[in-house]
């Protein structure tokens, strides 16, 4: 079953971007990940004000795919690296309407 990982992030310093960019892709890639979208253009048309400076979206092929991305011992440092960097938060969804 198909996954999303949909991610809101918010950088304090923009240190660890670059390096983060550079590597971030071509790992996910080897999980089975695709960037889908990342971006700062992006516009929140419902509820409650939750600001981001970014909005990410990927694809998996699998929940574990996405959980082996964020631990793979490649990714573990740039992934602090951002923790660290930036406010952000992240929800890994199952493609699938519990409600049809």
């Amino acid at each position: 079953m198909a996954y999303y990982s949909v991610l809101d992030v918010t950088p304090k310093t923009e240190d660890w971007i670059a390096d983060y960019v550079a590597v971030s892709g071509k790992i996910a890639q080897k999980h089975g990940g695709k960037y889908l979208a990342r971006t700062a253009n992006h516009e929140q048309i419902e509820g409650e004000d939750q600001p981001a400076a970014l909005r990410i979206i990927l694809e998996w092929p699998s929940r574990e795919a996405a959980l082996n991305f964020m631990n793979d011992p490649e990714y573990v440092p740039h992934l602090e690296a951002r923790a660290q960097g930036a406010v952000s938060h992240h929800y890994l969804i199952e493609k699938k309407d519990d409600l049809s």
